[in-house]
């Protein structure tokens, strides 16, 4: 009988120059409440925050739903949040799921 082996994956949020959140790792089902947590910390009080998503890994719609969760938190907290290097499957997923509009795309 074959075993699963469970593979722990890893995701971080940091803070860069400028108003950049950097998001490093996988966007997935097991990394989006820590995410989540971290996110939230580093929204609380700031002003207009770019997040971006250049250096993630795996998605799937658990990251999406992270991402929604950002905004929503963000604009009850008055705080503005875009995105920027959103991954392609992420954005597919959006599109799939007809909320790429409430997505707020930051340029390069």
């Amino acid at each position: 009988m074959a075993r699963a082996i469970a593979v722990a994956s890893k995701a971080a949020i940091t803070p860069g120059d400028d108003g950049v959140l950097w998001v490093a790792g996988d966007m997935v089902f097991t990394t989006a409440a820590t995410l989540l947590e971290q996110g939230d910390e580093l929204i609380e009080g700031s002003g207009p925050l770019v997040i971006d998503l250049g250096q993630a890994g795996n998605c799937d719609s658990a990251g999406l739903a992270l991402l929604l969760e950002w905004l929503q938190r963000a604009r009850a907290k008055g705080t503005e949040i875009r995105f920027r290097n959103v991954p392609a499957p992420l954005l597919g997923i959006a599109r799939l799921s007809n909320v790429d509009a409430l997505l707020p795309l930051a340029d390069g």
